[in-house]
């Protein structure tokens, strides 16, 4: 399998580059040269599988032959080592919890299976030291330190917003020490992500091999084909169509929805839920697609107004916008209709939904009125206990711990604070 820059002005490269370069040199995100569906047997007799005999046909493809069979398995196995259940909240909707893992969060799926592609591309070459660059804008920091931890050969560097992220997500970044550093940036997200970016693209720091761990990265984004498809094989005996909500910041998990329904997946249409920052949605409205500066909400980890990945998105359907809406609707909401809907959904169903979640289920609620007789699945990205100064007073209640957050709890946060691009590059050279 090769892959090309969406710039369209890059040599193409083999999925083991791809993975080490992260961004290409013309800037374009990476993109599979060729899309090949999963033959319809599959999808006929998918309960019979295991969940990482589903993530090995699927990824096999994008993979090829730069990982040997063997080893590709074994990853498989270590990333996909909780569960991924969906909880029916009302009749005919469905909540897909991802946040099962060791950092509760979605993202932790991607962070492993790249972490362990790392780790196995070193293994080729001994010699070789990687520089893991990433911004986060809450949940990726965690993963991606909880997944890196210790890989030999990697060095990971994360940049967040101050006071952007919850506590419990800041301590998840900034308190595991080894290989793993912090630095906590005077600006929005998109400050963070513009730095990282720009670092990629500086031939003063190619010695360092930097590579991104955010959704930019094909072996951080491909993996999150796996949550659509495990979700069908719990849903299939229903027999009904299929409608999916994701709460949508940079737009990782949708597009790799999207890329799960060109395999074949029988998924009938996508709802890309936003919270304020809107810039998918006033897109399908206008035709035209006006970047802005992200806003601060109580769903933080979606305040982006710049998705990186919604050009993935275009690509799959050769940016014909008519064709594009058949599948792929996008809402914005509140945070006041957020707050609303997590009491609501509590008051209804006694589900304890984040705000990331409740962003989604509106966005859901408000498509199924166009699809009749379908299943709605919403996906609830994180625990509730990482934004529990939202859910706890919303809902009055008082949540339990889970032990994967308990253990980060009495650690000292250790962060460096910059603030301009200039720091990033002191501190990197």
């Amino acid at each position: 399998m090769k892959y090309y820059s969406l710039n369209h002005n890059a040599p193409k490269v083999s999925f083991q580059e791809a993975v080490i370069q992260g961004l290409a040199p013309d800037k374009g995100l990476y993109f599979p040269e060729r899309l090949t569906p999963i033959p319809t047997a599959f999808f006929q007799n998918i309960e019979n599988y295991s969940n990482e005999e589903i993530a090995f046909q699927v990824i096999q493809q994008f993979v090829g032959d730069d990982i040997e069979e063997a080893a590709l398995k074994q990853i498989i196995t270590e990333t996909l080592c909780f569960d991924f259940p969906t909880v029916k909240v009302e009749e005919h909707i469905y909540a897909l919890e991802l946040y099962h893992g060791p950092t509760m969060a979605f993202k932790d799926v991607g962070a492993r299976f790249m972490s362990r592609c790392l780790a196995y591309f070193h293994k080729e070459n001994i010699d070789s030291k990687n520089t893991v660059l990433v911004a986060t804008s809450g949940d990726t920091g965690g993963a991606v330190a909880s997944g890196f931890l210790g890989v030999t050969g990697v060095d990971v560097i994360i940049l967040y917003p101050s006071g952007k992220v919850s506590d419990i997500q800041e301590r998840q970044l900034t308190t595991l020490g080894q290989n793993i550093t912090a630095l906590e940036v005077n600006g929005v997200f998109d400050d963070c992500q513009d730095m990282v970016k720009k670092a990629f693209l500086d031939e003063e720091l190619t010695h360092k091999n930097l590579t991104s761990a955010n959704s930019i990265n094909i072996a951080r984004w491909l993996p999150q084909m796996f949550y659509f498809f495990f979700a069908y094989k719990q849903l299939k005996s229903a027999n009904k169509p299929l409608l999916f909500s994701c709460p949508s910041g940079n737009f990782g998990n949708i597009c790799a929805g999207i890329l799960a329904k060109k395999l074949g997946l029988p998924i009938q249409h996508f709802v890309a839920a936003t919270n304020v920052n809107d810039t998918v949605p006033q897109f399908l409205v206008a035709g035209n697609y006006n970047p802005k500066p992200s806003v601060a909400t109580i769903s933080n980890a979606m305040d982006v107004g710049n998705p990186s990945n919604f050009i993935r998105i275009q690509e799959m359907y050769d940016n014909n916008l008519v064709e594009f809406k058949k599948d792929f609707s996008s809402y914005s909401f509140t945070d006041a209709e957020t707050y609303t809907t997590i009491k609501s959904i509590f008051d209804t169903t006694n589900y304890i939904a984040e705000p990331h979640g409740a962003v989604g289920y509106l966005g859901l609620k408000k498509e199924m009125k166009n699809h009749e007789n379908c299943i709605g699945v919403f996906l609830e990205t994180a625990h509730p206990i990482k934004f529990l100064d939202t859910v706890e007073p919303t809902l009055n209640i008082k949540l339990p711990i889970p032990s994967q957050i308990y253990s980060v709890l009495n650690k000292q946060k250790v962060s460096i604070k910059i603030s301009t691009y200039e720091d990033l590059k002191l501190y990197l050279i």
